[in-house]
């Protein structure tokens, strides 16, 4: 059974939070059914799952009901699983074929007799506003493909090895070589297999990269039939730009440049394309900030941004022509620059940070700039041997204006550190974690001169 980390965020929730329902959303094939029924087998006692594309009749459970008590009558007709108050667990699913049931759900809430749990895919397509609805009512969780450590987990990598890399990135210091080498082995395999869960049953039964090779290529299909189905009429250019992605990230910059869509572009024709794509989570922008300073949102360059893949091994499958093996056998001729730079996004996004990166005419461009611990931290990506040349990194540290903290070079090499700078291997790049406010914060402002 493959563990995910977000298993611990659902049992906690359950735990702390008696008045919400819980919405996992992310994109198609990420895990979310498959998590949340493991969740529900081993929490409640009784589980109640309605799924609305398998189930479309109970779309009229939530049409004209009058209230929680009628909408609970009706589901009671559509199961034979008890309704026990305190003791079931009611999991919607495919919850995009229901918009009704954001409304409802703060009316069941607040009935109160049991717990409820939602997912559904392209929910940011479909519901837009629904991170503002209903407020007080519903948390929301952004579930991703398998991240790299939940991949080391799957391939059963002792939890020990684990904390002991986290311990030697914590503290700059080197990893064991045999264990580095070893390491990086199955990063290599991890561009190849990436994160979507049945990629990576598929590999953990077989070994048959050929075997996840099909199954990645019918992920890849099932995106660009929901990209058929929500653009037969809008004309928003959907599959030719996700079809340009990986050859924009093979290019010099990696930027992409929106004139290979059409010569005659205007930003303003293709932006609702992009942020279909983001919102459905098939891909993740990182957008150009003018400036390395926190907040890095006040100068975001809506119309200058790189595109990544949401799975590395997505962005893998369509290169095809070979490249699972050369990866393996670290040929020389691939460029492992765009591959290392979409697993370092996949990462960074799934840790929940906004993804940037930094463009100057006279300082250069940085790979990446995310806000961790407060501060700016700027990040290169390196796959080859030249991973300490790196003149805009170091244009950057040097300017006192930015007063950088550190900065971080992810490359092939073991740690080592050189004043603020810390080269770090890449598949360590998933212990940058957002810092989250978990407890009270409490400020009182004097006011007593004032009354």
């Amino acid at each position: 059974m493959i563990k995910r980390d977000i298993e611990k965020q659902i049992s906690q929730f359950f735990k702390t939070e008696k008045k919400q329902a819980l919405m996992i959303t992310g994109a198609r094939q990420v895990g979310k059914t498959y998590t949340i029924r493991q969740f529900a087998k081993e929490h409640f006692e009784h589980v109640i799952e309605i799924n609305f594309i398998e189930q479309p009749q109970a779309i009229q459970l939530f049409e004209n009901a009058r209230s929680s008590e009628d909408i609970l009558l009706r589901l009671s007709v559509l199961t034979d699983i008890p309704l026990i108050n305190g003791k079931t667990l009611i999991f919607f699913d495919e919850v995009q074929e229901c918009k009704e049931i954001v409304t409802a759900i703060k009316f069941l809430v607040d009935e109160g007799s049991y717990r409820y749990i939602l997912s559904g895919s392209l929910l940011g397509v479909e519901l837009k506003d629904i991170r503002s609805v209903p407020v007080g009512y519903m948390t929301i969780y952004e579930m991703f493909p398998l991240n790299f450590f939940e991949f080391c987990g799957a391939n059963r990598v002792a939890a020990s090895v684990l904390e002991k890399l986290k311990e030697c990135f914590e503290k700059q210091m080197p990893i064991d070589e045999l264990i580095h080498k070893k390491m990086l082995d199955l990063f290599h395999l991890y561009l190849i297999v990436g994160g979507m869960p049945a990629a990576v049953d598929v590999y953990l039964k077989t070994n048959n990269l050929k075997e996840v090779l099909r199954v990645q290529q019918g992920i890849v299909q099932l995106y660009k039939k929901d990209i058929a189905k929500y653009d037969p009429n809008e004309k928003l250019y959907l599959e030719d730009i996700f079809n340009l992605i990986p050859s924009e990230l093979n290019g010099k910059n990696k930027r992409f440049i929106l004139k290979n869509l059409n010569e005659n572009f205007k930003f303003s024709r293709y932006e609702h394309s992009f942020i279909w794509l983001k919102e459905a989570g098939v891909a993740l922008p990182t957008f150009c900030v003018q400036e390395p300073q926190v907040p890095l949102l006040l100068s975001k360059s809506t119309n200058l941004f790189k595109l990544f893949l949401s799975d590395i091994g997505l962005l893998a499958s369509i290169y095809a022509d070979g490249l699972q093996i050369k990866i393996l056998n670290k040929e020389k001729e691939i460029n492992f620059g765009s591959i290392y730079e979409n697993a370092v996004a996949q990462e960074l996004r799934a840790r929940g940070f906004d993804l940037y990166y930094f463009n100057s005419k006279k300082q250069g461009e940085l790979d990446f700039i995310i806000e961790y611990q407060g501060s700016p931290l700027p990040i290169e990506v390196k796959s080859g041997k030249t991973y300490a040349r790196h003149r805009a990194l170091n244009h950057v540290l040097e300017n006192e204006q930015y007063a950088m903290k550190q900065a971080i070079v992810f490359c092939n090499e073991n740690i080592q550190t050189k004043g603020k700078l810390m080269y770090c291997p890449i598949y360590l790049a998933g212990f940058l974690e957002k810092q989250i406010l978990v407890e009270d914060y409490i400020y009182t402002l004097d006011l007593s001169m004032l009354q």
